[in-house]
């Protein structure tokens, strides 16, 4: 488990456990349109190979996940299938945090790139992408079938292993 120090919006990142599933479906629904199934969590966290789920739990406040992500490990790419960090936490540095924390974790695996699509509308999330290094590589049209808003392709380089 990693702690991250930082005032009162210190948190720990660890794997997600079956345990955490009904408090990340609580944040999944309230910041996506189109949320994903408990079903999906269960089967990303048993039963797909290349998946690794995390969350933040805060080490002063009464809830118990702030914050999860989802994200695939293959080859030498991580790529961000799902992040959010919960409604009361936003605007306190965790996503960016969390961002970090994932990139050095795709670094750990050995991966040169991170990839994920994110919509243009997602002003927040674009922040903390550029933030953390991502680049706008691509777009794909009508990606969201809920609303066919595009989704914006980014990617962010990691280091070579042993490199800068």
């Amino acid at each position: 488990m990693k702690q991250d120090a930082g005032g009162p919006s210190a948190f720990s990142i660890a794997p997600m456990t079956l345990e955490d599933i009904p408090h990340v479906m609580e944040i999944e629904m309230q910041s996506f349109p189109t949320p994903w199934s408990e079903s999906s969590f269960r089967f990303e966290l048993q039963e797909n190979p290349y998946a690794s789920l995390f969350v933040a739990r805060s080490g002063d406040r009464p809830e118990p996940v702030v914050a999860f992500a989802c994200v695939w490990v293959v080859d030498q790419e991580m790529k961000i299938n799902n992040i959010a960090v919960h409604p009361l936490w936003r605007g306190r540095g965790v996503g960016t945090r969390f961002v970090r924390f994932l990139l050095g974790f795709a670094a750990g695996q050995g991966c040169r790139e991170a990839t994920l699509e994110v919509r243009p509308s997602n002003a927040a999330a674009l922040q903390i992408y550029a933030r953390t290094g991502f680049v706008q590589v691509g777009r794909r049209k009508r990606y969201y079938s809920d609303t066919h808003e595009d989704a914006l392709v980014m990617v962010c380089r990691l280091p070579s292993p042993g490199g800068p």
